[in-house]
């Protein structure tokens, strides 16, 4: 009865050791593929940043599904003791298995996914929505926009953000540098301009109906006569980046600049930096105009070698700033693997995010980088060719 009675302890225990080992098992598998996909992420975009730096074409593989099946086996038994003819003892035995088997799907990014992700311009919502998680507008522009166009009274002028028009990207720099200390002084706004747009129509040429349905959506007002009614609609237009608050603005104002915003391209963020308000030192008016991933990839490749950047101090109307470095993305190339988090070799050189001390503005970079990519996400097809499928 007490070998029995340890017995079925054993396999209580066994049992209640499989219970514990299978969620350890199954939290240690999610967390190592969760690292993993990021890794392999990070380092696609280094490879990608090495291929734009030796004029390569760039391509893109995002992984679609993973699907792990795991397996928990545990037995239990006894066996007779060595004890020869002295006694007829039993020992138990205990046993047990794990097994895991991953399918990994791997989709190419090519075709239209690849125009609609990496060669369709970046829109205003986007750097909105970066913009108010915290991050430095100077490094998101100096990023993602491709130039910026400065309205003047009489004639347009342009500021690429490249290094190879060396005045150009100099008046790129200065006054995105000076952006950024109006936003270090937190009087930077990125706000939709709202407005109310209205317009009149005669009272008998709606039906009781239609004009209920109006209410629903549009503020409805009849006149002193009654024969008229004003219909005003709250609009929200187009982004702004001022240095006032757009509310503060007249009806009319807000108007007039959403239809001046109107005339630019959907990849373009009017700027509008008033010299009657805190951070207008230097005034200005005009727009960013965002460009797409693959042209930013290409950005930071051929600044590697062919177009690299070069120190540009900020203009002597700007107050002091905190960060002006002189890389957008600093990358390191050499022969020998250096020691850093991202490492990837590409044609007998090694490319990784160089390492700094104190602000770590080129991880910060990265980190934006890798976010950006991201923001071009859709969802990856299950079944499409080709996919490459992994069964371990």
């Amino acid at each position: 009865m007490k070998l029995i009675a340890r017995i079925a302890i054993g396999s209580l225990l066994a049992a209640g050791l499989q219970g514990c080992i299978s969620p350890l098992a199954l939290d240690h598998a999610v967390m190592a593929y969760d690292q993993t996909t990021t890794e392999i992420q990070s380092k696609q975009l280094l490879l990608n940043i090495a291929r734009a730096h030796r004029h390569q074409p760039l391509h893109f593989t995002g992984v679609s599904n993973i699907a792990a099946t795991f397996n928990f086996q545990f037995n239990a038994g006894a066996t007779p003791a060595m004890t020869g003819e002295s006694g007829s003892l039993l020992t138990p035995i205990f046993g047990g298995t794990v097994s895991e088997n991953p399918t990994i799907s791997i989709v190419p990014i090519e075709g239209e996914e690849f125009t609609r992700r990496l060669l369709t311009p970046f829109q205003e919502n986007k750097l909105t929505m970066l913009l108010r998680q915290g991050a430095d507008i100077d490094l998101i522009l100096r990023l993602l926009a491709g130039e910026l166009r400065i309205k003047g009274d009489k004639q347009d002028s342009v500021c690429d953000n490249s290094p190879k028009d060396r005045q150009a990207y100099r008046c790129f720099r200065q006054f995105v540098t000076h952006l950024s200390s109006i936003q270090d002084r937190r009087l930077l706004f990125v706000e939709p301009l709202m407005f109310d747009r209205s317009w009149q129509v005669a009272a008998d040429s709606l039906t009781a109906e239609q004009r209920a349905n109006l209410q629903k959506e549009f503020k409805v007002k009849p006149d002193i006569s009654g024969k008229a009614l004003t219909i005003t609609q709250r609009v929200t237009g187009r982004v702004i980046l001022s240095n006032y608050d757009p509310q503060r603005l007249s009806n009319e104002e807000r108007i007039k600049l959403n239809d001046d915003a109107d005339d630019g391209a959907m990849n373009d963020v009017m700027v509008d930096i008033r010299p009657d308000y805190p951070g207008g030192e230097l005034p200005l008016h005009g727009f960013f105009r965002l460009r797409s991933f693959y042209n930013v990839l290409n950005f930071i490749g051929r600044g590697l070698d062919d177009q690299p950047e070069f120190s540009v101090d900020k203009h002597p109307n700007t107050p002091a700033v905190t960060e002006n470095p002189i890389e957008t993305l600093g990358i390191s190339v050499s022969e020998n693997q250096p020691e850093a988090d991202s490492v990837i070799e590409y044609e007998g050189l090694y490319y990784a995010v160089t390492p700094e001390t104190g602000y770590q503005w080129n991880r910060e970079g990265f980190r934006l980088l890798h976010q950006i990519f991201q923001m071009t996400m859709a969802v990856l097809p299950q079944q499409a060719a080709p996919q490459i499928t992994i069964s371990k």
